[in-house]
């Protein structure tokens, strides 16, 4: 048996981990440019930004649109089948919202 028979593994390994949710998250609704991303995720750095964004777009979650430009301008959005994780990313906005004063604010 392999890991990825079991369906939360499968999901866990595509869209798991710190940043990758929240990637994500500002991508469900806006295409957005790679800098866009750095604002809205401080935590990150430029490093693992972009290597959570390509294992998203080799995942296919994540559509990367290079334009032809100087400076090359770079953006990024949800594929077809990334937007079938909105479901998913509502259900942990909304259960979020629900239990913030549980947690108080978030632990580094």
């Amino acid at each position: 048996m392999n890991g990825f028979d079991c369906p939360v593994r499968l999901t866990t390994e595509v869209i798991g981990g710190k940043w990758k949710p929240l990637i994500l998250f500002y991508l469900e609704d806006k295409t957005r440019r790679f800098s866009e991303l750095q604002r809205l995720i401080p935590g990150t750095t430029k490093k693992m930004l972009t290597k959570h964004l390509r294992e998203l777009e080799r995942d296919e979650v994540v559509h990367r649109k290079v334009f032809a430009q100087v400076p090359p301008r770079v953006e990024y959005s949800l594929t077809r089948h990334g937007q079938s994780l909105r479901p998913i990313l509502v259900q942990m906005s909304s259960w979020g919202k629900r239990h913030r004063s549980r947690y108080g604010a978030l632990k580094k």
